[in-house]
C-alpha cells in the first residue's frame, strides 16, 4: 500500500495540550467493525460497552523522564539528551541533535557526564559517568518525553499526567496513552462487571514513532521495542477465548506484544524478548478481538495498526467524523473504542 492512502486534513487546534480531569471523562468514539455504526461515549462507559468475562490487557511500562538538559563540551553549547534504551555497563542509547563525535563529552548536573562511543546512521550509544545509578539521575534531573506536537514544555503537572495507573516498570520513552485514561472508579466498576485486567509490558521506544518515509509503506522498518508476557496473562487469555469470551487490548503496544508472541509461537505463550512487528492492512490477527486507542498522527504505524485491524475505509470515515465532532487528539486526548 501507498503511504499517501493513511494521510488525512487535520485541524492542529484539535491537539490536547493536557488530560481531561477525571482522565475517564475523555470522550470515545465508537466503532462496530461489523456494521460500520458508530457512537459517541465516554471512556467512563467502557464497562457498559464491553461483556462479563471479557478481558482487559494494558501495557505496564513505566515512562522515564528521558529527557536531561545537558552542555556540549567544550563549547558549553546547551543541548537535550533522550536516554532512548539501557545497555548495560552505564551504556545507554540515546537521541541527541547536532554535530557530535565519538569522544566527545556532555556534561549534566549532579557531576554526571556522559562521551560518545558511537555516532552514526544508525542511532547514538554514550558511556556515562555519575555518582548516583543512571535510572536515579533521570528521576532527579529529566524531564518527561512529551510529543513534539505538544507546543510547550513540559511541567511537573506531567510526571503524573503522562503516566498510566499500571505504570510499573520502567523503561519507556513515550507513555502507552490508551492507558492514560483509566481511574480507580473506572477498575472498580470493570471489575464489578466482572471484566478482569491483566498486564503485559512493552517499553514504548523511538520504534513506534519512527516516521514512515518510504513510499510503499512495505518497505518501512520497525525498530526493536523490549516487551514481556507472563504465564498469568496466557493463562487469564486461554480462559477467555475458551469461554468465548473478548480479549480487549488497552492500546497499539498491546496489540504488537501479544500479536508478536501469537506469530512467533502459534498462540500466546509465556515470553519476553524484542518486538519488530509491524502491522499492516492484510495482517492476520490472532489473539486480538477488541481495540482501544487513541487518534493517532497522518501517515504513522499507529494508524496503519488501526487501519488494520478495522479497515481502512472505516477508519478514514470515523477519522473524518472525529474532527467533526472536535474529538481531541493525540497522547492527551480522547479515545476510540474499535468493537
Amino acid at each position: 500500500m501507498q503511504l499517501v492512502e493513511f494521510d488525512f486534513p487535520f485541524d492542529s487546534s484539535l491537539v490536547a495540550l493536557q488530560p481531561v480531569t477525571p482522565r475517564d471523562r475523555a470522550r470515545l468514539f465508537v466503532v462496530d467493525r461489523r456494521t460500520g455504526r458508530s457512537a459517541h461515549h465516554h471512556v467512563a462507559d467502557l464497562p457498559s460497552l464491553l461483556d462479563p468475562g471479557d478481558l482487559v490487557v494494558v501495557n505496564d511500562t513505566k515512562v522515564l523522564a528521558a529527557r536531561v538538559p545537558g552542555r556540549k563540551q567544550p563549547t558549553g553549547t546547551p543541548v537535550e539528551v533522550l536516554f532512548v534504551r539501557d545497555l548495560g555497563d552505564d551504556i545507554w542509547e540515546v537521541m541527541v541533535k547536532g554535530t557530535f563525535h565519538v569522544g566527545q563529552a556532555i556534561e549534566f548536573d549532579r557531576q554526571a557526564r556522559a562521551t560518545v562511543l558511537k555516532r552514526n546512521a544508525s542511532g547514538t550509544t554514550v558511556k556515562v559517568e555519575s555518582p548516583i545509578p543512571v535510572v536515579q539521575l533521570l528521576r532527579e534531573i529529566g524531564r518527561m518525553p512529551l510529543p513534539p506536537y505538544i507546543k510547550r514544555k513540559p511541567s511537573r503537572e506531567d510526571h503524573d499526567w503522562y503516566q498510566t495507573a499500571f505504570a510499573a516498570h520502567e523503561g519507556a520513552i513515550a507513555a502507552p496513552t490508551a492507558g492514560l485514561h483509566f481511574t480507580p472508579d473506572l477498575l472498580s466498576h470493570l471489575a464489578a462487571r466482572s471484566i478482569q485486567v491483566v498486564p503485559v509490558t512493552l517499553h514504548v521506544g523511538p520504534g513506534t514513532f519512527k516516521p514512515v518515509v518510504t513510499e510503499n509503506i512495505e518497505d518501512h522498518q520497525m525498530g526493536a521495542e523490549r516487551f514481556e508476557v507472563g504465564r498469568d496473562v496466557v493463562d487469564a487469555i486461554a480462559r477467555t477465548k475458551q469461554a468465548g469470551r473478548r480479549v480487549v487490548a488497552i492500546g497499539t503496544t498491546v496489540v504488537r506484544t501479544l500479536e508478536t508472541v501469537a506469530k512467533e509461537h502459534g498462540s500466546v505463550v509465556p515470553s519476553g524478548g524484542e518486538s519488530r512487528l509491524f502491522i499492516t492492512p492484510g495482517f492476520q490477527f490472532q489473539t486480538v478481538d477488541v481495540l482501544m486507542t487513541n487518534f493517532h498522527l497522518p501517515k504513522t504505524t499507529l494508524l496503519m495498526l488501526v487501519s488494520a485491524f478495522a479497515g481502512v475505509e472505516l477508519i478514514r470515515k470515523a477519522y473524518e467524523e472525529a474532527v467533526r465532532e472536535r474529538y481531541r487528539f493525540y497522547s492527551y486526548g480522547d479515545a476510540m473504542l474499535i468493537l
